[in-house]
């Protein structure tokens, strides 16, 4: 379609998709060196939330290393990096009790001192003032949905703000093709598994020398509480119940802002029993006694979820291909021990951001920045996830109770002798979809009923992640094979995407013949792209709706 339609275009230095900690720093980046140099280079960011900041969901507790370097005066600045961290607590937990892990045992990379709670998607909001301070283009609910290239094949730019598509895939009454916007670089920063960093992957092989990316789903909460329980600066960790010793995963709780609790559990998506819900786990965790005091009383008031990068050093693909740079979580910087993943992404779009400058100043286009490559295997990002290499591998191949010991071992060997592991480098077997089990071989999971206080249903959840979609418009949520999810997906599986979702956005239902059929509540998706990465087929392709739809989050 994207052949056929004429479209405006507008032409740019640097076009970046993604508003995201990693698009906004190599935007602000590129326009401090402009400045510093007296040069004119222009620079747009395409985002497809409603606003910037809309689709950021994260724990967070937020290192502030890259902020230190790329907004020094961040502090006098107003950054809403809220709430300095005042006590960390490591909890194992039982079914019924705890025991806590005393804090200066654990690697010094696992504490929290020095750290700040907030929310990122405040962050990000803070961040765009700065960088359209600085003159970049910022243009939110412009969803980039389609790649155009050049004759020599470089990547030359997006397709953005296409609407009006209506259900039967045709042009409705209010159809906009919406625009080309074409840069001599394109930095695409969408985040986990975005759909066009997904396609450019596999268009240039990208990964072809890394192992496959892994993943967690993180199912969050954000509550106010009274203030008498409020322990701003508290900062709780837990592994252990309820998840099982195979299933990896943890939790986190932090009190900061305004009698603001940040709750959620975060499942490693090679989990094999398919009858698992992370959704129903998590509402069954805040039921624990050392959790459920936290919030008593207290009121939620926003819910989301996200999928998580978890592969670390090993399944880093190749960050340039001709013509552009994928930055942050598109390429999956997080570091998995530390839970942290915002300032190594900010630093990579750094890095991308100084090596598309310098090439555009050069008179270079659509060629490969070589320099963000280079720049990143030297870089403090690439030293911290060497260091944390095997923690993924050990926890999935020993389990959590063995596991995490041996993670820790590790962290502290990798500290002392500057990145040596006594493992070396070992080896994401196989992705989290073929992790997936046949249903017939694990025993069905009976959660409890939600209270409707402390726990809650999927639908009554989704309400305050205030998702919104156009009600005519095709579902960005492709099968591409019905009859496979109906052998496979629901005769093998027993139709896990019922559970792994958790947004209630699949279901098998009677099709009034006497058998099920799929059905896709596309209205209810929060973006997570647990569908994307966990469907055993991979039969489900996630692709960006029209922009700003999707989620709302405030303050998360």
């Amino acid at each position: 379609m994207s052949e056929a339609v004429e479209r405006e275009s507008m032409d740019f230095d640097v076009v970046i998709v993604g508003a995201g900690p990693a698009g906004l720093a190599a935007a602000i980046r590129i326009k401090q060196m402009a400045a510093e140099t007296g040069k004119d280079v222009s620079v747009v960011v395409l985002e497809k939330g409603s606003e910037v900041g809309a689709h950021i969901l994260s724990g967070a507790v937020m290192d502030p290393r890259a902020m230190n370097e790329l907004i020094p005066d961040w502090k006098e600045k107003g950054c809403p990096f809220e709430t300095p961290v005042k006590h960390d607590t490591f909890l194992v937990l039982g079914q019924e009790g705890s025991i806590p892990l005393p804090v200066f045992l654990m690697p010094p990379m696992l504490q929290n001192h020095g750290m700040y709670i907030g929310s990122l998607g405040n962050v990000t909001r803070w961040m765009a003032k700065q960088a359209e301070e600085l003159g970049v283009e910022i243009y939110p609910g412009f969803a980039a949905s389609d790649l155009t290239y050049r004759e020599d094949g470089s990547l030359k730019g997006v397709i953005a703000g296409v609407m009006g598509i209506g259900k039967d895939g045709e042009p409705g009454p209010d159809y906009s093709p919406g625009m080309e916007l074409n840069g001599k670089y394109v930095l695409i920063g969408e985040g986990v598994r975005g759909s066009l960093a997904k396609r450019l992957i596999r268009e240039f092989k990208l990964d072809k020398d890394s192992q496959p990316q892994k993943f967690g789903i993180g199912v969050k909460e954000l509550w106010q509480v009274p203030a008498d329980q409020h322990k701003p600066g508290y900062v709780q960790h837990t592994f252990g119940w309820p998840l099982s010793n195979n299933t990896g995963g943890g939790s986190f709780m932090y009190h900061f802002g305004d009698r603001y609790v940040t709750i959620g559990l975060v499942v490693h998506l090679n989990y094999k029993n398919p009858w698992l819900s992370p959704f129903e786990e998590f509402q069954r965790f805040k039921h624990h006694p050392d959790v459920i005091k936290h919030l008593k009383g207290g009121e939620r008031i926003s819910y989301g979820a996200r999928a998580i990068t978890e592969g670390g050093w090993q399944s880093i693909p190749k960050l340039t291909f001709p013509g552009g740079a994928l930055i942050g979580c598109s390429a999956g910087f997080v570091n998995l021990p530390r839970i942290k993943g915002s300032h190594n992404a900010m630093k990579t779009g750094m890095l991308a951001g100084e090596a598309a400058f310098e090439a555009v100043t050069q008179g270079r286009q659509g060629d490969e920045l070589k320099a963000y490559s280079e720049a990143f295997k030297t870089s403090w990002v690439a030293k911290e996830l060497k260091k944390v290499r095997n923690a993924k591998p050990l926890w999935t191949k020993f389990g959590t109770y063995l596991g995490i010991p041996l993670m820790g071992l590790d962290l502290w060997i990798s500290t002392i002798f500057g990145g040596f592991s006594i493992f070396g480098t070992m080896k994401h077997k196989k992705t989290d979809a073929k992790s997936l089990e046949p249903a017939a071989k694990h025993k069905k999971i009976v959660y409890p009923k939600p209270d409707g206080v402390i726990s809650f249903d999927r639908l009554t959840s989704v309400a305050f992640s205030f998702t919104n979609h156009g009600e005519d418009q095709p579902a960005h949520l492709k099968v591409l094979d019905l009859e496979l999810q109906k052998k496979s997906e629901l005769g093998v599986y027993g139709g896990p995407s019922n559970r792994y979702c958790p947004a209630g956005v699949y279901e098998w239902i009677e099709d009034g013949k006497g058998g099920q059929k799929f059905q896709i509540n596309a209205q209810n998706c929060v973006h997570c792209k647990t569908c994307d990465i966990k469907d055993p087929n991979q039969n489900i392709n996630w692709v960006t709706p029209e922009g700003g739809g999707g989620p709302n989050y405030p303050n998360m």
